[in-house]
């Protein structure tokens, strides 16, 4: 039978009860404050967007004819809360440009009021002696899903990259689910997060294998101007990418799946901006016209390409194969995610666009 109660409570009432003395946040049991100021920074920021948060436990518990209030979970989220509005750190840029560097007390009195009556939804056990606050914590660190790479990177990291690899990821989700690039269930697994941050340090760095994903995390945590341009670049490149293929039309074309997809952008991207460098065979940068990059003309090279590729990969096919395509078909087969083979894959597409 359920014993607890599930309430909501705002941050005004926290505050209410740390101030009177009936609030505990670090019952024995717990793990201790090991919040960095990024941590902090982004829960207020999670506050101050009026975005959820996940539920806090406490137990109530009655001592001197007064409710006691002690955290099971959630206190070092509480913690960063009252802290933020004692004015012990600020805002970080990086998490929200409108109120970069702004504490508690700098906020509008209006901003102030919303902050306090945000409401965070919490479990509420009574008299619960510890034996049974011990087997609830436990279980609450039991009932857990094993973190796949990018998850353990988003729980890691919390600077400039990890922000910006999220908010790119999520602005172009709903396009790459519609073109079939993500399925629902990829996406529940931060699909398009990881997409984002390998394009993102391809822009950074250049074209590099999948599994330097977590070192780009790690290089540009605090590199906020460097992943800013980058960013700029990444939304033109898919601003361009979208007026050449709508998600519609893109979904059951070759470069709806991932790894074409990811050299069909990184080509794109070398021929609009130069960026990353591609080695090009025998088309240089230069000699690419206007002509050449308009939208139209550049689906018309990757149309072909798809269906070129169909045609060499059909199974009635018996003509012989160009040695160039060979080697992108086999490239393209395996989905590699080696830099080599993702640096032949955007130039051989790159190639075909220029000469388009």
């Amino acid at each position: 039978m359920k014993s607890f109660d599930t309430r909501t409570y705002s941050i005004s009432d926290f505050a209410e009860w740390k101030s009177s003395g009936l609030l505990v946040l670090s019952p024995a049991f717990q793990r201790r404050a090991v919040w960095t100021t990024k941590a902090k920074s982004y829960l207020i920021d999670t506050v101050l967007r009026g975005k959820p948060m996940p539920k806090v436990l406490i137990t109530q518990s009655l001592v001197d004819g007064r409710s006691l209030r002690t955290v099971v979970d959630g206190q070092q989220r509480l913690r960063a809360i009252l802290e933020y509005m004692s004015d012990d750190f600020a805002v970080m840029r990086t998490h929200n440009q409108e109120f970069a560097g702004m504490r508690y007390s700098d906020l509008e009195p209006k901003k102030q009021d919303e902050f306090w009556q945000y409401e965070i939804g919490v479990d509420v056990l009574f008299n619960t002696d510890l034996s049974e606050l011990l087997d609830i914590f436990a279980r609450l660190n039991t009932y857990s899903v094993k973190l796949n790479g990018t998850e353990l990177l988003n729980a890691t990291y919390l600077g400039a990259f990890k922000t910006t690899a999220h908010e790119l990821g999520h602005k172009y989700a709903a396009y790459w689910r519609e073109a079939g690039v993500f399925t629902d269930s990829q996406l529940a697994r931060m699909g398009e997060v990881e997409m984002a941050a390998d394009l993102l340090g391809a822009l950074l760095k250049g074209i590099s294998s999948r599994k330097q994903i977590p070192a780009f995390y790690r290089e540009f945590d605090d590199s906020e101007l460097d992943v800013e341009h980058a960013a700029t670049l990444f939304e033109e490149i898919m601003t361009t990418f979208a007026q050449i293929y709508s998600a519609e039309d893109l979904r059951g074309n070759n470069f709806s799946r991932v790894h074409l997809f990811y050299s069909a952008f990184l080509a794109i991207s070398s021929l609009l901006k130069g960026t990353p460098v591609i080695p090009l065979n025998n088309v240089t940068l230069p000699t690419v016209t206007d002509a050449n990059l308009v939208p139209s003309r550049m689906r018309v090279a990757l149309d072909d390409m798809s269906a070129q590729f169909d045609v060499y990969t059909s199974k009635d096919w018996t003509g012989i194969i160009p040695p160039d395509w060979q080697k992108f078909i086999q490239g393209s087969r395996r989905a590699t995610t080696d830099q080599g083979v993702r640096e032949a894959r955007s130039r051989f597409i790159a190639e075909r666009i220029a000469a388009a």
